[in-house]
């Protein structure tokens, strides 16, 4: 509990503003934060907790430093990096690159990575196609946008947490 406790507290008063080289780390801590603020169906907490990263290695490097050795709940929590969108698979969490056109891939990754789970994206307009958190820039400050529409189709909730925290843009 203590550790939720000041991982908001981080969130809420440290909304990171842009810098070169801090965005990406910023970035991914969030995503790794955001799988405790998330309802998981039945389904999602089978196997190993599968993180999928398609086509940003930093972010893919960094998800893996930080989560080595790591569980969630009961699951080893697995990053796995995506060179193309033929190559992604299965995975609880699939992290889009903006080097992606994700509105134009949306409908092809969306069957690819099965029925619960959560897409996060750093493309504007994103949340659009079925993202259900995309990182966005406002004012120089890295923000994110949650789709809780997007995220019961998913069968995921999203806490109540997460959407308050001040980086949070609710769609």
């Amino acid at each position: 509990m203590k550790k939720h406790v000041l991982l908001l507290l981080i969130f809420i008063l440290i909304v990171p503003k842009v810098g070169f080289g801090q965005v990406e780390k910023y970035k991914s801590v969030f995503t790794l934060n955001f799988i405790r603020y998330i309802g998981w169906p039945e389904d999602a907490k089978t196997g190993d907790f599968v993180i999928g990263v398609l086509r940003h290695d930093k972010i893919a490097e960094l998800l893996a430093s930080q989560s080595s050795g790591k569980k969630f709940g009961h699951q080893n929590v697995v990053i796995k990096s995506f060179k193309s969108v033929d190559d992604v698979s299965n995975c609880q969490v699939l992290y889009v690159s903006s080097s992606i056109n994700f509105s134009r891939h949306a409908e092809t990754l969306l069957s690819k990575i099965g029925k619960t789970a959560l897409v996060v994206t750093e493309s504007e307009g994103a949340t659009k196609h079925g993202a259900v958190i995309n990182f966005v820039v406002r004012d120089q400050t890295l923000k994110f946008e949650i789709d809780n529409a997007n995220a019961q189709k998913y069968g995921l909730s999203i806490s109540s947490k997460l959407s308050e925290m001040t980086a949070a843009i609710q769609k």
